[in-house]
């Protein structure tokens, strides 16, 4: 039986597809994002069937964050899916005057995600239960060069996550934490290379199928990255360092 889900960074990207995606499934919805005229557009092509509350919210504001989504499941009788997707990415080095965006990176990827997850946790413990779902990246699992920052901040949220899942277990919380490789969506659009670039509409597919089976962690999709991944992580650093531009 459906139930509703509450994603943070709705108004692009994976967080729109996924808004997509749920509708569909004949879910309600509860959606934040930092430009509410885009949600409105939003909400206005998802499906009449479904319930569909929107809200600002920028999650570096930190303490906003526990008012909007308390507000979002006060509005739809509750929520059983709390997904934290809100993110943001940026080529950066350091000493080349780029660290007020690593800054920003690290806010919102991070400290706005924490926050979305502790809210998240708030709510679900009142209602005896539910999920959170964290979008880490497969830029995680190894630090990559022209986006160290992203890199570090998704390898954080990953392992916070890891963290949490047994306190949350002992509530009836699962923790779902999700792993995309290239999703066609504005975040990467920039990139000369894209391996294996799946669309926007099948990832928010497999994200959708992964969480409603509340798996722990997970590549989307699946093949090429979970192989790919365990590669990554025996690759030496010397190697990595020299294959790593």
């Amino acid at each position: 039986m459906p139930g509703s889900v509450l994603i943070t960074g709705a108004s692009t990207g994976i967080g729109r597809a996924l808004a997509f995606e749920f509708s569909r499934r004949g879910f309600a919805l509860g959606l934040c994002a930092r430009r509410l005229e885009l949600l409105e557009e939003l909400k206005e092509e998802l499906s009449s069937e479904n319930q569909v509350a929107v809200a600002h919210l920028d999650v570096a504001e930190l303490e906003s964050v526990p008012e909007v989504l308390n507000k979002l499941a006060d509005e739809l009788g509750g929520v059983s899916i709390i997904i934290a997707n809100a993110g943001i990415g940026g080529r950066s080095y350091p000493g080349e005057g780029t660290f007020h965006q690593d800054r920003k990176i690290i806010e919102i990827n991070v400290l706005g995600a924490m926050a979305t997850i502790d809210a998240g946790a708030d709510i679900l413990k009142k209602q005896g239960g539910g999920q959170i779902v964290g979008i880490s990246s497969i830029a995680g699992f190894r630090g990559l060069s022209s986006t160290p920052a992203y890199s570090a901040s998704k390898a954080a949220l990953s392992t916070y996550m890891e963290g949490i899942r047994n306190h949350l277990l002992q509530h009836k919380i699962a923790v779902t934490v999700i792993n995309p490789g290239f999703i066609d969506t504005p975040i990467n659009t920039h990139r000369k290379s894209r391996p294996f670039l799946i669309s926007a509409e099948k990832g928010a597919q497999l994200m959708a199928d992964m969480i409603e089976k509340q798996v722990l962690s997970s590549t989307v999709p699946v093949w090429p990255w979970a192989v790919i991944s365990r590669i990554m992580y025996l690759i030496p650093e010397r190697l990595w360092c020299r294959i790593n531009v």
